[in-house]
């Protein structure tokens, strides 16, 4: 079987010559970020992913995580796994140095998540629950709060996660009823959420929930929700555990993929209430959640990104090693392995082009994050931030369209080995499938981009972002030799794209609903623009690289044929996608009782 290896010479090209992403070291606070500590770090993070999460990815899945008398056990080995994991420091990366984090850049934070995910997502996702309720109580809680959670928080020794769905509330948050009584300074949380991921465990000795509840006066719909820390056991004043709060999981979800990972349905209010305590003001609950959306969501694109890949190396070895019929390639010899029939191949370089595509987009919304936080100039942060609000509805949902058709892929390369669960292909696809429903469905990032970042500005974010790009096919005319060719194509991808946003904005300003019912296909044809205009600079990089005399020459070729496939093999499925959005709104918009009798 494959041993995974974490790509960390490729993730140091992306890192340091693509991206470039050293220029951090201009942003405050970030003045001791070099290459060489960038570079060590990376080959760490590839180690432990290989080392210690990734052998308990296939018996972690075997097993599932257990609801006991005793509460929600992790399979073996993971709480040994994870109490290293504290140990080494990974959880505080890129947290606030005031309570104990490293403070490092946001995109070496993207390649642990890349790593975590691609080694073993139920593993990988209990830090990303945690990091986004420690951002979460980093902008909107006291200090008093901050001073009781976030230094445990940081450090991993308490986990934190969010409690935001209930049954008959699912993205529609206006529908929440749980509720929360006044009780003196804290509040009494009655009612039930589910689908909470590592919502209880036995891993960590605490875990910081933030609940959204309703107060006995609040207003209807979204305008009144409040959000609550409801921490598992209560925190007494010096900081010890006090006893365990009124909150159980009652069930964990059967699903298709990430067993490992605790799915919980919790329960508050058995007896008196779980003690609660309100965060920030009441019946901001949900705006202080949206604070944390586009991290959030960047994390969950990356999870398409960590399967994309575990899923393409699988597939790789098993096309270097597997031996079935006689390929047609003269440079295929007695007894050659299935990776010289050109159908294998061209599943391969599709699988990893689009990985690697994916990798760029992500560790660039990361370093875009960044600067949009930290950068001197407003008026830089004000563009920047727009930037990646654009690109988060790609980062999210094209990435994880993207990372379940790697998978899917890699099942495919395996042939009938990988519809059987021994080779392992097949946990990647179920793994993956959720990706493109949790932190909001695909569609309602298809939605998000078109109404919320398309045609509330007008389109002067997409302008910007279409002007780059027109940008980015001259510089690489200027190249020559290979990314020159593949600039053109490029340029006349751009040119649909701009007609296609010429068109939903144009069908938007009269009736929203016709721009929302080809947004998904605008959504997609913009990933797969955005994924080859990265793909042009790795060329660009590659060639400047094979000019200048290096002794990675095979390294630098393969990232040449790599950009070379995509844009020739993969950019033109986003004229499909402008050919739908061209026909308009009607087919999907005729009458529905007719269509559906």
């Amino acid at each position: 079987m494959a041993e995974f290896r974490a790509p960390t010479r490729d993730i140091r090209f992306i890192i340091n010559e693509v991206l470039q992403a050293q220029s951090l070291a201009e942003l405050p606070g970030f003045e001791d970020f070099e290459q060489d500590t960038s570079d060590a770090i990376v080959e760490e993070i590839g180690r432990f992913a290989r080392d210690v999460i990734e052998p308990l990815n296939r018996s972690g899945d075997e097993e599932g995580a257990r609801l006991t008398d005793a509460g929600v056990v992790a399979p073996k080995g993971f709480g040994d796994a994870y109490q290293q994991y504290v140990e080494a420091g990974w959880n505080s990366v890129v947290a606030d140095p005031e309570f104990g984090g490293m403070g490092l850049p946001e995109i070496i934070g993207s390649v642990c998540q890349d790593m975590w995910a691609a080694a073993n997502m139920s593993f990988g996702l209990a830090p990303i629950l945690s990091a986004g309720a420690v951002e979460c109580l980093e902008t909107h809680g006291s200090d008093d709060q901050k001073q009781t959670y976030l230094h445990k928080m940081v450090s991993g020794e308490w986990t934190g996660t969010m409690d935001l769905t209930e049954p008959q509330a699912g993205s529609d948050l206006a529908a929440v009823r749980t509720k929360a009584e006044p009780d003196g300074d804290q509040y009494r949380i009655f009612g039930q959420k589910i689908y909470i991921s590592w919502g209880e465990h036995d891993m960590a000795e605490n875990i910081v929930h933030l609940v959204l509840a309703r107060l006995p006066d609040a207003p209807a719909g979204v305008k009144g929700i409040s959000l609550f820390i409801v921490p598992r056991f209560l925190v007494n004043e010096d900081g010890s555990l006090g006893e365990r709060n009124d909150m159980r999981c009652s069930s964990l979800e059967h699903k298709m993929g990430i067993h490992a990972s605790p799915t919980c349905t919790m329960t508050y209010g058995d007896d008196k209430g779980a003690v609660g305590y309100l965060v920030g003001e009441a019946n901001k609950g949900l705006s202080y959640m949206f604070t944390m959306m586009n991290e959030a969501r960047h994390k969950v694109g990356i999870q398409g990104l960590g399967i994309g890949e575990a899923a393409y190396q699988r597939a790789l070895y098993f096309a270097k090693d597997r031996v079935q019929g006689k390929p047609l390639d003269p440079a295929a010899g007695e007894g050659a392995s299935i990776i010289y029939h050109p159908d294998v191949r061209r599943m391969l370089f599709t699988m990893g082009s689009l990985t690697t595509a994916m990798r760029l987009l992500n560790y660039d919304v990361a370093r875009l994050m960044d600067v949009a936080r930290l950068h001197p100039d407003e008026q830089v942060r004000a563009d920047t931030q727009a930037r990646v609000d654009l690109l988060i509805p790609i980062s999210k949902a094209w990435s994880t369209e993207i990372g379940i058709e790697v998978a899917s892929t890699g099942m495919q390369v395996h042939g009938g080995m990988g519809f059987v669960e021994e080779t392992g292909a097949a946990q990647y696809l179920r793994d993956a499938r959720i990706t493109a429903i949790y932190e909001g469905t695909n569609g309602i990032q298809a939605q998000d981009l078109v109404g919320r970042k398309l045609l509330r500005d007008g389109g002067t974010a997409m302008a910007s972002l279409l002007s780059d790009l027109t940008a980015a096919c001259d510089a690489a005319q200027q190249a020559g030799g290979v990314p020159a060719d593949l600039a053109g194509s490029l340029a006349a991808a751009v040119d649909q794209l701009k007609a296609s946003t010429d068109a939903i904005l144009a069908a938007g300003k009269d009736d929203p609903g016709a721009a929302m019912a080809n947004s998904f296909h605008y959504m997609m044809q913009m990933g797969y623009v955005v994924g080859a205009e990265y793909m042009l600079r790795q060329a660009v990089r590659a060639k400047a690289a094979l000019d200048e005399g290096t002794d990675e020459t095979p390294f630098y070729e393969a990232k040449m044929t790599d950009a070379r496939f995509y844009i020739t093999q993969v950019l033109p499925r986003s004229q499909a996608c402008a050919a739908i959005v061209a026909h308009g709104a009607e087919p999907v918009m005729s009458s529905l009782p007719a269509a559906f009798a």
